[in-house]
């Protein structure tokens, strides 16, 4: 092992150095609040805009549960009118509108719901990143 010559320091690397950015005199900025802050901090503002959200989910929910139970009346009514009718031998026509036509109705409902909900919470992710 070779000894200090004259000048030379030992170096302590337990010690630790803290780095730093220089010090700005200028003036910082203040950020106008985005939506999304507002949302997640339940401010006024913010609650209003969770509720036309919920009112637009609402109003789809309801237009959707509407036309699906207009269009079970429909059928049924069109059963009432067909009376006994036989669509096949042995199935009457009334059994098919009100039996079997009722399930597809339900599926087209709730992918018509799907897709409004969809599309509802797109137009609010859109919002909240346009005033992010």
């Amino acid at each position: 092992m070779t000894g200090l010559g004259d000048g030379e320091r030992r170096i302590d690397r337990s010690q630790r150095v803290r780095v730093t950015a220089p010090l700005s005199s200028a003036a910082r900025v203040p950020k106008a609040p985005s939506l999304s802050r507002e949302v997640a901090e339940q401010s006024e503002i913010g609650a209003v805009v969770l509720r036309s959200l919920l009112r637009a989910q609402l109003r789809l929910g309801a237009l959707v549960a509407g036309a699906f139970l207009a269009a079970v009346a429909a059928l049924w009514g069109v059963s009432q009118l067909a009376g006994s009718l036989p669509w096949l031998p042995g199935l009457p026509l009334r059994w098919l509108l009100v039996g079997l036509l009722p399930y597809p109705a339900a599926v087209l409902a709730g992918i018509a719901y799907y897709r409004g909900a969809t599309r509802n919470e797109q137009r609010y992710a859109e919002l909240l990143e346009d005033h992010g």
